[in-house]
């Protein structure tokens, strides 16, 4: 019979790290510390697969899980010595949840779980604390309103707000004893008004109720988002975490925290977090008080004033620091920490690798391979390679005014611009209209994790640097502000008020913000940004990178420019560089649309006579910037609709230049309008039936070629015939490429080295790669059409579905972001295994924009491509993806 409950503490450890998937995060770290003598209060977990078990019997649990729970709850009895539901010696527990994977605050706690009218009485008896007692029940009863009984949490708020007003209070710590129980009666009557019934008081009810809340937690339209944004499986369910309590909430001999065992923003080797002194974990991170330095030193950096817990807890602190360097030696990573201080014994609640920005996560990897606690091959897989993203990127511009109209915590990274939103359904709204937007709130909570994503920034009012919005930003790569505690933000009149020395400064939705992660400088207006210089620990690891990875990585670009910065980044040639791109600048449209609306080939040659110097121009430019690399080009396809007048004046412009009448070219355009142009006169089609169109770029490929070679290192020009199908197609463009070839060559008293290849974007082409290869020199992948056409599917329109299709499981991932291994994958690879067959030194690539998405590069690795080509900005993402799938093929 499968066991579903895992117990740990007092000695006893029924799992280990090595159970994440059963036991998910949390709870197998529990397991671990508790096994290597840590102080871990009591307790047991419930796995994953009672979660999965859960929703197939109908959200139900099975009479055995009963009988588990039962021998759970009596170790916990027979550590701690108190019992579950004793009105004398109770024994309160916290329930948490615990995927495999860390989802910070997407899933719901229930801590005080036990207590009653009766069992209150006995805790203050215990404890010799009636006030500490009160505040317990009253915690509970909110938190257990909110997350189990899904009751109105700002009514419970307000009561409090009120009970303090009362009585001229300002924190939550200031109510005494008797207001705390009138708060717990003001309490029970909202759970009555609103749910219709009494609080419970049979506290087996109340731990099934919290059990089921926080797998019913797992399908929370919160959950689901966070789940589809980081691509975890909805298959996987969480794990239940019932542990005894410990109580950071009996004074100020007692304490809660959060703590990093490095700096999660910057990766410094530092202690990092925050405590409050007589407070609940929950405390610290919903940011309803301004938390405390565990540090001296980052209290004095911050100019705070309240003691940090180095100063106030120094022995206790000690303990702490004993800890954090256990915790990291053991598991060989910076870790995420929370831990309560009760009555000055310290216990730790919870251990995990902490989430970091991507330049601490550099910052770690490079530092920790050099202090010898992992290899270079582990600090190469420690970083997610898609994360390299937020250091590519521009921030702002030191030497730019800034309008600084608030100060708050820097509690992510990076800099954003954008119109202010107060809720984050806005938030994704402007964002899907291409807006960008800055989310302003007072505090954030998991359900405005949607518009955290669509947003450039996000900005909060409360909240301390390990508040959800601060670790869910970083998480993101978002820039956020925290805990800028001067601002009165009002969600319900979309305003954000700003403290002036003559009043207040207002800041309405749509208007400009600029936020400073780095600083926690807010900023009124846009400022002006500059490129990130990629050195220190980047340009280190991608050294190892390189070093270990075996596919090449080239970049997709059209322009000199693109070009640049892609080799910046690290490319090693251009695996696509799309001709069509460059016809739409105003000086060329009109000759293109004079050669696509000429009737004859002799029109058409006028037409391209005019361009054939603009396009040479554009190739010495491409080539001066990859100097001696390959540079891969492909020939015109347009779908040519793109290129066809349709204003009265664009007729009248390209008939001036032709010479001919605007009502005779309005005829030829509706002769060649098309009803589905991306499968229409395009690509090789249009190199079949006007083949002096090949003939002028190739002619333009190799004088810029040879421009170029006459003054330095000579390019490597590899042209590509797009949208082939069969052999005979890429024979009749070969033999133009090769007429062109011979001309200039003989024309400029100069050789230079050429291949002639073709892109694979149809079916069609994949399964006879074969035959095809015998012409083809290289094969490139055009994923972004083969998915197109594999699929049937078009990428313009897709959008209206797909979202659906991936989140009820029909594909894993968008196939047109993450290659469709199983479909459009199996083409590639039959394509790859024929055309070795036929030419075993084919050059293989791939140039869709699936290049840059670190899953499609593993499948490159594993069927063994030689380079993959990314946009310039995604050049250092493929390096580092391309080494660590070769690490994981070895």
């Amino acid at each position: 019979m499968m066991t579903y409950v895992f117990r740990f503490g007092g000695g006893i450890s029924d799992g280990s790290a090595g159970d994440r998937n059963m036991l998910g995060g949390k709870g197998a770290n529990l397991a671990e510390m508790a096994s290597i003598g840590l102080p871990v209060p009591p307790g047991f977990t419930i796995s994953t697969a009672m979660c999965i078990r859960y929703y197939e019997e109908g959200e139900r649990f099975p009479d055995e899980l009963r009988q588990e729970v039962a021998d759970g709850l009596a170790h916990i009895e027979q550590v701690t010595g108190h019992r579950f539901g004793d009105a004398a010696n109770p024994l309160l527990v916290s329930v948490r949840s615990g995927a495999r994977v860390s989802m910070p605050g997407m899933m719901d706690t229930v801590l005080n779980l036990g207590l009653n009218d009766a069992t209150v009485e006995g805790l203050a008896k215990a404890a010799g604390d009636e006030r500490f007692a009160w505040d317990s029940y009253r915690r509970f009863i909110q938190m257990y309103a909110d997350v189990v009984l899904e009751l109105d949490h700002g009514a419970f708020e307000e009561a409090l707000e009120v009970a303090k007003e009362d009585k001229g209070l300002t924190l939550d710590t200031e109510l005494d004893a008797a207001d705390l129980k009138a708060l717990v009666d003001e309490y029970k009557g909202l759970v009555r008004a609103q749910w219709g019934k009494d609080f419970p008081q049979d506290v087996h009810d109340q731990l099934w109720g919290a059990v089921g809340a926080v797998f019913g937690s797992w399908q929370s339209e919160r959950a689901k988002v966070y789940r589809r944004l980081n691509d975890i499986p909805g298959s996987w369910g969480t794990a239940v975490n019932v542990q005894a309590m410990v109580f950071g909430n009996m004074g100020d001999t007692s304490a809660t925290g959060v703590a990093f065992t490095r700096d999660p923003a910057k990766g410094e080797n530092a202690y990092y977090g925050e405590f409050l002194i007589n407070a609940q974990g929950e405390d610290v991170v919903a940011g309803i008080r301004t938390p405390q330095y565990l540090t001296r030193k980052a209290r004095e950096e911050a100019g705070a004033r309240a003691a940090s817990m180095e100063e106030a807890m120094p022995e206790v602190y000690g303990q702490l620091a004993d800890v954090f360097h256990t915790l990291e030696t053991h598991y060989r990573d910076m870790q995420d920490i929370e831990f309560t201080v009760e009555k000055t014994k310290l216990w730790m609640l919870q251990t995990r690798s902490g989430k970091r920005t991507a330049k601490a996560a550099l910052k770690i990897a490079v530092d920790m391979a050099n202090e010898g606690l992992i290899t270079r091959e582990e600090a190469i897989a420690r970083i997610d390679a898609a994360s390299l993203d937020q250091l590519l990127h521009p921030t702002l511009d030191p030497d730019a005014a800034r309008d600084v109209i608030a100060k708050g915590l820097p509690a992510s990274p990076g800099a954003a611009s954008g119109q202010a939103v107060f809720d984050a359904d806005t938030a994704e709204r402007w964002a899907a209209d291409g807006k960008a937007v800055i989310l302003v709130r007072t505090e954030t909570s998991p359900e405005d994790i949607h518009g955290m994503h669509a947003a450039r920034g996000v900005l909060t009012a409360r909240g301390g640097m390990t508040s959800h919005a601060a670790v869910v930003a970083r998480g993101m790569g978002r820039p956020c502000v925290s805990g800028a505690g001067s601002l009165a933000i009002s969600a319900k009149d979309k305003v954000m008020r700003v403290p002036t020395t003559s009043g207040s400064r207002e800041v309405r939705e749509g208007d400009t913000l600029t936020i400073d992660g780095a600083t926690g400088e807010v900023m009124a207006g846009e400022v002006p940004t500059v490129q990130p210089e990629l050195s220190g620990d980047f340009g280190v690891l991608m050294g190892w990178a390189d070093a270990t990875r075996r596919m090449k990585v080239r970049t997709n670009a059209d322009t000199p420019a693109d070009a640049k910065t892609a080799r910046e980044f690290g490319a090693e040639g251009i695996g696509l560089c799309r001709t069509e791109h460059m016809f739409f600048d105003a000086e060329r449209i009109t000759a293109v649309r004079q050669m696509i609306l000429a009737h004859d080939t002799e029109g058409r040659q006028v037409a391209l006579d005019r361009l054939l110097p603009a396009q040479r121009s554009d190739f010495v430019g491409i080539f001066e910037a990859m100097a001696g690399l390959p540079v891969t080009i492909r020939l015109l396809d347009p779908p040519l609709h793109e290129f066809l007048p349709h204003e009265e004046a664009e007729f009248a412009e390209v008939a001036k230049a032709s010479g001919v009448d605007p009502e005779q070219l309005k005829r030829r355009a509706a002769e060649l309008h098309e009803f589905n142009p991306m499968l229409g006169h395009r690509g090789v089609r249009l190199g079949v039936t006007y083949p002096e169109i090949y003939a002028m770029q190739a002619r333009a490929i190799f004088e810029a070629a040879c421009e170029v070679a006459a003054r330095g290192e000579a390019p490597v020009p590899e042209v590509m015939i797009p949208l082939v199908g069969t052999r005979r197609e890429l024979e009749l463009m070969k033999a133009v490429v090769d007429q062109a070839a011979k001309h200039v060559f003989a024309e400029r008293g100069r050789t230079l080295e050429y291949l002639v290849g073709t892109m694979i974007e149809l079916p069609r082409a994949a399964l006879r790669a074969g035959d095809i290869a015998a012409a083809a020199a290289f094969f490139s992948f055009g994923t972004n059409d083969l998915t197109q056409t594999t699929l049937g599917v078009s990428r313009d329109d897709a959008g209206r579905f797909l979202g659906a299709y991936v989140e009820q499981g029909i594909y894993a991932k968008d196939p047109f972001v993450s290659l469709d291994v199983e479909g459009v994958g199996e083409l590639v690879r039959i394509a790859a295994e024929r055309g070795r067959a036929t030419r075993p030194a084919i050059k293989l690539g791939i140039c869709g924009e699936h290049g840059g998405d670190p899953a499609s590069i593993a499948f490159c690795e594993e069927v063994g491509l030689d380079y993959v080509s990314a946009s310039p900005y995604r050049v250092p993402i493929a390096r580092l993806a391309a080494a660590q799938a070769a690490l994981k093929k070895s």
